[in-house]
Formats: C-alpha cells, structure tokens, sequence
C-alpha cells in the first residue's frame, strides 16, 4: 500500500500589513478566489495583524482558509497590558500561531520566552510554527550550532505526545526580504539535520511528525524547486503573502508537488 504523503502546510505572515481592515479583507477575499473550493492536500493559513483576526475569520466559515497569529505572551491572563493570551487567539478561530520569528527575536524575545510561548501554545493543543535560522552562514558550519541551538531551547523537555502539535519553520535571517535564497540543497541539508537534532533529543517515532517549512524570499518561481529537491514540507511566505496572485502561485506549485 502506497505510503499516504504528508499534508503540506502553506503559510502567509502578513507582519503589520495591510493598513486597514478593508484592505484586509479584500486581500483576504482575493487570496480566497485564486484558491477555488476543491479539496487538496495543501493547508493554506494566513497571519494577519491580531485586529484583523476576527473579522477576517468570519470571511472563512468552512476553513478553506485558516486563520494564525504572529505571535503569542505566555500567560493566560492578568495584568500584561498590550499582550495578548491563547486563549484569547483560540477564542477567535486561530489555530496556528507563528513562534520566535526573527524579527521578533531582534527585539529582544528570549528563548526562555519563546520556550514558554511553545508550552502554552502546545498545552491548548493548537500548533506551534517555531522558526528557527541563522543570520549568517560560514565556512566551518557554525550556523548548524545555531539552529541546533534554538531547536533545543524552544523544545527542551517537551511531551513527545505533543509533537503533532510542533512545526518548524527554517527561516536563515539573511534571506528574509533579501530576494536571496540558499540552494535547495543546502535547505535539504538544513532539513536533514533539523530531523536529526529532533530524533536525538526525543526519538524517531515523535521527529517524525513534525513539519519543516522554509521561508525567506520565497516566490512562486523557486518554490518548485524548493519542495522537489529541497524536500521541505511547505512554506512560510512573507511579503510574497501580500500579493493574492503571487501567494496563489506559490500555494499552486504546492498543490502541483502533491499531485505529482
């Protein structure tokens, strides 16, 4: 019996755009034209700023298109002002929610804060996409240190029952918004040893559940690529996801990878 293929997973993080909820929701709309209503293998989530959450959920009755988040705090509740809980994101039809992007990392979130994020996240049972990537590469391979590094800390200790709850998104700083890309060998390689650290900190069985997405710079004209000889399990769009027909191409050549 043929071994039945791994959903991929297609995510847009729209960061802090567009300006408006109107703008919002005729992005959203056209992202949702492009798709069609047929059934694929392919999970489309789209991350929107937290005001746009809501209403933009309510656009998306039957899911065809699943609403995330671009981040989380850690605590269920209280005195946090400006943050916002799981509970609160669960509330309102989120169901994946983007951990440790790099840019929030550059303003000074911590693996301990990022640890903690992936804990509640996981504890709600919604999923996790924890980026992890280096901001630079060198000749010696101190970069696999990096993100061997990041993988441990977000995950130390983690109930390998949770891990169908776990992505990883492998984002190398240096090609986010750059137009740069490592060569899918190189993302190949990087996935490689993603699985390896995760196998060596909980074994086989729970490694093999998790997703590994790349992002950075991905473009409906590499993204082939990228899945065939990159054997990624799909993408984390950024300014690419703000465009419906150049997030459509991208989500396109996902389906088309499946089919083959």
């Amino acid at each position: 019996m043929p071994t039945k293929k791994r959903e991929l997973l297609v995510v847009g993080n729209w960061k802090m755009n567009p300006p408006t909820i109107g703008n919002a929701r005729k992005l959203f709309h056209d992202i949702q034209d492009r798709l069609g209503t047929r059934p694929t293998a392919v999970r489309v989530v789209v991350a929107p700023p937290f005001p746009y959450i809501a209403p933009l959920a309510a656009l998306s009755p039957s899911g065809r298109v699943t609403l995330g988040a671009q981040d989380v705090f850690y605590e269920s509740g209280g005195a946090f002002t400006g943050e916002v809980s799981v509970s609160m994101l669960k509330s309102v039809g989120t169901r994946f929610i983007i951990l440790g992007h790099s840019e929030r990392r550059a303003l000074g979130e911590s693996d301990a804060e990022i640890y903690k994020d992936v804990l509640q996240v996981v504890g709600n049972k919604m999923s996790a996409i924890v980026c992890v990537g280096e901001s630079s590469r060198d000749k010696q391979g101190g970069y696999f240190n990096t993100v061997e590094a990041q993988l441990t800390a977000a995950l130390k200790g983690l109930d390998p029952a949770a891990f169908s709850y776990v992505t990883i998104a492998y984002e190398p700083v240096w090609a986010v918004g750059s137009g740069k890309t490592p060569a899918p060998a190189d993302v190949y390689e990087m996935k490689l040893f993603i699985q390896k650290v995760l196998t060596d900190l909980f074994g086989r069985t729970p490694a093999a559940k998790v997703r590994v997405l790349y992002g950075g710079s991905v473009t409906k004209y590499n993204a082939t690529e990228l899945l065939a000889e990159g054997q990624v399990d799909g993408f984390l769009v950024g300014g690419a996801s703000l465009r419906a027909t150049e997030f459509a191409g991208i989500i396109a050549c996902a389906r088309e990878h499946t089919r083959k």
